[in-house]
């Protein structure tokens, strides 16, 4: 707590900012009608012009009368819109820390903080993966506060509500909780406030994983997401209005959707900026992809490993023995190893050399292997397909998720036939249904627990998206 003595708190909070270690921690002397005054604030953080306007006003308006307690000063002599006044040490070196300017005058036991933040970032642009062919070109940024005004400027809404809470001892990151006050789950809502309270670590340092990972530290090897991502406000405020929770975290240019299902991960912007039935058929093209996807090269080992039951008008698939070098399996395997080898080249990759890196890989895994015998032409095709199809739906997550269960079923085929594909397919099932989310409820829902009516509003896009008011 802070005291009437001017040198004793200027002191305790020069101590708790490590200021005289800190280059861009500045510690402004300041005089008014012969009071002693020091402004501490984060250089950077603090828009220069509006300091040297409240700066101007206070030197031209400071009288003797207004000078007696830190709530009068700040009422009569801060012409600002945000300012908060605070006596704990351990709230004015937060706010400090957070961006704001703390301003203390001799024979007040209070701060005047000066909310005048203004932090680098970057324009507000279309984002690279949720991009549409109609609709906003908007989305979400590394600034809390404007991820926030982005989605409230599509709900004018009263029952609207923004949450801020704080997770992480060092790092102290903001998190804001987004939702309906009449339409969202109050016992999911409150089950996360408390669990983002409670949190015992040190820092974010990796944002919403590291939230998501403190938030549900269990079942890790279970690949399927738990949340939902998305960069698009306008997604954000669409879920919002359906009664879901959106969690903002710092320094994060998107937001988490909650509560999740497989069916709404699958989902995209576009499904609802086309007619219903252009909508409804581009959903179903892409629950087929993504179906068709993970079982199309492990149907395609089993069939090499059991020719002699494969259909007669289905021998084509089936490649010369001359022709396989290294088996089929091996090749796939090395095949689905190798492109994540491409992907993380070309994402690490200067941008005036990736098309050039693209173009030989593609030459380097397709023509060239196969005359060196390396790889059949029916492994390229198949693998072309399946890294092609992977891209059908928007969540990398869910993509990785796929492939972990097409390796699966690629290994138990190649060791246990028949049966390692119907024990595969029933472990994949296994994981999927027993994937709980950070709300609890079932992964598979409306499949699991069954509701036909909604499970046929998430197979389609029959629902119009001009909700009538009650």
């Amino acid at each position: 707590m802070l005291s009437n003595n001017f040198e004793h708190n200027r002191l305790a909070l020069k101590t708790a900012l490590r200021s005289d270690d800190c280059f861009d921690i500045i510690e402004r002397d300041l005089e008014f009608k012969g009071k002693k005054a020091v402004m501490f604030y984060i250089d950077g953080f603090v828009k220069d012009d509006t300091m040297e306007r409240i700066m101007e006003f206070f030197y031209r308006n400071t009288r003797d009368e207004i000078l007696e307690s830190a709530r009068t000063f700040a009422s009569h002599c801060v012409p600002y819109v945000e300012v908060d006044v605070l006596e704990k040490i351990d709230d004015i070196v937060k706010n400090v820390l957070s961006g704001i300017a703390c301003l203390m005058i001799d024979g007040f036991s209070q701060c005047v903080m000066l909310d005048m933040r203004t932090y680098p970032q970057r324009a507000t642009s279309e984002p690279q993966d949720d991009k549409v062919l109609r609709g906003s070109k908007d989305g979400f940024v590394e600034t809390l506060i404007f991820n926030c005004a982005l989605i409230r400027r599509r709900i004018r809404d009263p029952q609207f509500t923004t949450t801020v809470l704080s997770a992480g001892k060092s790092s102290q990151t903001d998190i804001v909780m987004c939702y309906m006050e009449n339409k969202v789950d109050k016992t999911l809502l409150k089950t996360l406030k408390k669990k983002i309270e409670n949190l015992d670590i040190e820092s974010l340092s990796m944002n919403q994983q590291s939230l998501i990972e403190a938030l549900y530290p269990k079942k890790w090897y279970n690949p399927f997401p738990k949340v939902k991502y998305t960069e698009r406000p306008d997604v954000a405020a669409a879920v919002c209005l359906k009664g879901s929770i959106i969690i903002l975290v710092d320094n994060s240019p998107s937001a988490l959707l909650l509560p999740t299902s497989i069916f709404e991960v699958l989902e995209e912007a576009d499904d609802y900026y086309f007619p219903p039935i252009t909508g409804t058929y581009i959903r179903i093209a892409r629950y087929l992809i993504t179906f068709v996807s993970v079982l199309l090269t492990p149907i395609w080992l089993l069939a090499t490993q059991n020719p002699e039951s494969v259909p007669e008008f289905f021998k084509f698939v089936i490649p010369p023995d001359d022709q396989v070098n290294i088996p089929i399996f091996w090749q796939l395997l090395l095949i689905e190893i190798g492109i994540d080898g491409l992907r993380l080249a070309a994402l690490n990759t200067p941008d005036s050399l990736s098309a050039s890196l693209s173009i030989i890989g593609a030459i380097a895994f397709s023509e060239f292997a196969i005359n060196t015998g390396w790889f059949s032409m029916e492994v390229i095709l198949y693998m072309a397909f399946v890294t092609i199809a992977t891209y059908s739906q928007p969540s990398y997550e869910l993509g990785y998720s796929l492939k972990f269960m097409r390796i699966i079923l690629l290994i138990l085929t190649r060791l246990f036939n028949l049966f390692g594909f119907i024990a595969g397919i029933v472990l994949n099932i296994i994981l999927l249904f027993t994937n709980k989310t950070l709300s609890g409820k079932s992964y598979m829902y409306p499949l699991f627990p069954l509701h036909p009516k909604e499970l046929l509003l998430k197979l389609t896009r029959i629902r119009s998206t001009a909700k009538k008011t009650n």
